[in-house]
């Protein structure tokens, strides 16, 4: 069972199976192994050594401040659900730090939008739209219903959430672009992970990653894990995120939050 447990290429939930049987079987075995899952693919493997993070520290809380700040920092690094987080973030700052989500998880927050282009009917998401073609910056083409142009944008929501909302309004049956440039001081393996509710296409230096046609599912932070390869210097992301015509109020979203990271999810950050 442990052998089965270690190996990270049985599939996640047959291997919390596993845990759970060495943990019935011997309770110390588990705990020992447990801190070794904080960077680990299963979801619930690393959710629970993160907590077990979370617990050593709340035991220092009261008699050594500085390292349950250490403890709650090197949780909060691990964690990739949004709960979880938010508990983290609450402990530190109730010890009197800040904490800046942002850094801490490595978003892209600064970006070029354009839109709204076409979405009626579901059909906007195979439709390549000109910054499919090129990225003109200085470009003006025809939208849905008028000229549309690129538009600065810089996220400042703690999860790194680009709301086509905010620049376009609340609409329907649209597509918007996100692009961005993202800097490497090397090449190197990464994975880009992005999280939405929305229709979604990704390009990476003009090759489509993947997409999703669908709308107003649940998501979570690094629903999507993209690998890559960074080439060294300048790297250009592109978002197409598509709204569909549902108009009930949990369907407003227009939304997505994407980050890069290596391979077990460590964020990288742009160089500039």
């Amino acid at each position: 069972l442990e052998a089965f447990l270690l190996d990270p290429r049985h599939p996640p939930r047959a291997r919390r199976m596993a845990y759970e049987r060495v943990a019935q079987a011997a309770p110390a075995k588990a705990r020992q192994l447990l801190p070794g899952f904080v960077n680990d693919p299963s979801p619930e493997l690393r959710r629970d050594a993160v907590q077990q993070l979370a617990d050593a520290a709340a035991l220092s809380a009261t008699s050594d401040k500085p390292a349950a700040i250490a403890g709650y920092r090197q949780a909060l690094g691990h964690a990739r659900e949004a709960d979880q987080v938010d508990v983290l973030a609450k402990m530190l700052v109730n010890l009197g730090e800040q904490v800046d989500l942002q850094k801490t998880f490595g978003w892209v927050t600064r970006w070029k939008l354009i839109g709204p282009f076409d979405n009626s009917s579901g059909a906007g998401f195979a439709q390549a739209f000109p910054p499919e073609q090129q990225l003109d910056y200085a470009a003006e083409y025809d939208g849905k219903d008028t000229k549309v142009r690129w538009v600065d944008y810089v996220s400042k929501d703690d999860y790194g959430l680009v709301d086509f909302n905010q620049p376009f309004t609340q609409l329907k049956e649209v597509t918007g672009y996100a692009a961005a440039e993202f800097w490497s001081d090397t090449a190197r393996p990464a994975e880009i992970r992005l999280g939405s509710k929305n229709g979604w296409k990704v390009w990476h230096n003009g090759r489509l990653l993947f997409g999703r046609d669908e709308y107003h599912r649940g998501t979570e932070m690094d629903h999507y894990r993209m690998p890559v390869g960074l080439q060294a210097g300048k790297n250009l992301i592109l978002v197409k995120c598509c709204q569909n015509e549902q108009k009930e109020d949990w369907t407003v979203e227009w939304e997505f939050q994407l980050r890069v990271t290596d391979p077990l999810g460590a964020p990288i950050h742009s160089t500039r």
